[in-house]
């Protein structure tokens, strides 16, 4: 059992999302052991509630509970009303777990604004494996928790992808051609942690340009993947301005990315490191309400830095370099921040097992880094 840093403290209604498999419902089985618990992926309970929504209160009321959990929460999106109109007569406290924001947008989850916390759950965290974190295990199964702790990781990731295809995307009815958005999906891990090219991706998996917007959203709704921004606050250089892409979890870039006698490890590897880097950040920054924003830093001439996070408590300029030998050239973007935001904390994560200081960069190790996220956010 790993304890998830994870918090939901008193009695407030929470909205918990995530992508299926990070662990979301034997979280809330283990946090809320007494409560009522709604599986909308059991037929019986789903066909029983979609068919009258009303029929929840009837349900709590024979329970004779006031914590109720609902996973899966939109697959009956108009629950939500019923939901809303039940903590506000009865003051239930809801626990609301979902897969996909998209079906959420459209029900309007707004109705439970100020009623209901919005909690995101993330992969498993080095910070939560403790010793139990093996930095090149995760570099290659990644942190799914069925991945990582299970026995028979290549399969379970080749089903988790196969799962999201039949279930997410054929079922609710995303998209009505399946196989262009499976060559869609291997194209856009081409691009992983790279700036998006969409017509070079429509081109590649012969779908039309703006199918291929939409595709990418769909991942977004899906929490399968963010696209980071540009920074250009108060820019002194021209920027370049198409986002970079990560799927949201490192495993499930390996099962997706095509691979032959042409690609090199070097690059496949060099994006792993990356999105492993990326995926502990954006868990840790959420879970500890740290109040970053993430972004990249590229500008016209190529100067680049991989991963700027930005917020209250100053501006950290992220590079990530695979090798355990950094040349001078390696700096170059981190150099060019550093004169563009002068109050900025300058980091490059390495494939070297050495930590020190130079020319105002922390030199830090990628494994010792995994594990000291939250001290480098904080």
């Amino acid at each position: 059992m790993i304890s998830r840093i994870l918090t939901l403290s008193g009695t407030s209604s929470y909205f918990l999302l995530g992508p299926r498999g990070v662990g979301k419902t034997k979280f809330l089985l283990t946090h809320f052991p007494n409560a009522l618990y709604i599986d909308l992926l059991e037929d019986e309970k789903f066909n029983m509630l979609i068919s009258s929504t009303q029929r929840l209160e009837q349900l709590i009321n024979d329970s004779g509970k006031k914590q109720v959990v609902i996973d899966e929460v939109q697959k009956i999106p108009r629950i939500l009303d019923e939901v809303h109109r039940l903590i506000e007569k009865n003051n239930i406290q809801f626990i609301l777990t979902g897969s996909s924001a998209r079906k959420l947008k459209r029900a309007g989850v707004n109705l439970l604004a100020g009623r209901a916390i919005t909690k995101y759950m993330y992969p498993l965290t080095a910070l939560e494996l403790g010793a139990k974190y093996d930095f090149s295990k995760s570099l290659l199964s990644g942190l799914l928790p069925s991945a990582y702790l299970g026995e028979n990781t290549k399969q379970y990731l080749f089903s988790y992808v196969a799962t999201y295809l039949k279930e997410e995307i054929q079922q609710e009815g995303l998209t009505r051609n399946l196989g262009a958005f499976s060559r869609f999906l291997e194209a856009a891990s081409l691009s992983q942690a790279q700036q998006i090219n969409i017509s070079d991706v429509a081109r590649q998996c012969s779908v039309e340009r703006k199918t291929v917007e939409q595709y990418f959203t769909i991942l977004e709704d899906l929490m399968l993947a963010t696209r980071l921004p540009v920074f250009t606050k108060k820019a002194s250089r021209d920027m370049t301005q198409h986002p970079k892409f990560f799927l949201f979890d490192v495993g499930v870039y390996r099962a997706l990315r095509p691979k032959g006698p042409l690609d090199m490890p070097e690059e496949i590897d060099g994006a792993a490191f990356e999105t492993l880097l990326l995926q502990e950040m954006r868990a840790i920054n959420d879970y500890c309400d740290l109040g970053y924003y993430f972004y990249f830093w590229r500008t016209k001439t190529k100067l680049e830095v991989d991963i700027i996070a930005y917020g209250e408590r100053g501006i950290l300029a992220c590079e990530v370099k695979r090798s355990a030998h950094i040349r001078r050239e390696d700096l170059r973007g981190l150099l060019a921040f550093k004169e563009d935001y002068p109050t900025s904390k300058l980091f490059l994560f390495y494939g070297g097992e050495k930590r020190y200081t130079e020319s105002g960069i922390a030199f830090v190790p990628l494994r010792e880094a995994m594990s000291d996220i939250r001290n480098i956010l904080s």
